[in-house]
């Protein structure tokens, strides 16, 4: 859209007016029914506790790699970095040492 820097400008009430105005007009031609499906809408949610039992997931495992550990107390994995002590020969992580 196009903008005309030399058209003068409005004035604050004129653009109260215009705007009172437009709103009168849009909610005019808007209607108060929604156009949407509620039974539609119901099937995208999953509720909790569902029975989920005939659904299978497909999920790629990595095994750890050489830099990483799982943590003793928290059971992620992370990198050797992380790694606060170890207590009685099993890694804890920086986390759950603080």
């Amino acid at each position: 859209m196009a903008t005309d820097y030399d058209a003068p400008r409005k004035q604050d009430e004129e653009i109260k007016e215009d705007s009172l105005e437009a709103l009168k007009a849009h909610s005019d031609q808007q209607s108060g029914t929604v156009d949407e499906d509620e039974n539609e809408a119901a099937e995208g949610f999953e509720l909790p506790g569902a029975d989920l039992s005939n659904v299978e997931l497909s999920v790629a495992v990595i095994p750890a790699q050489d830099d990483e550990f799982t943590c003793s107390q928290c059971f992620l994995v992370h990198h050797r970095s992380q790694l606060a002590y170890e207590e009685n020969g099993l890694p804890v992580c920086l986390e759950c040492a603080a």
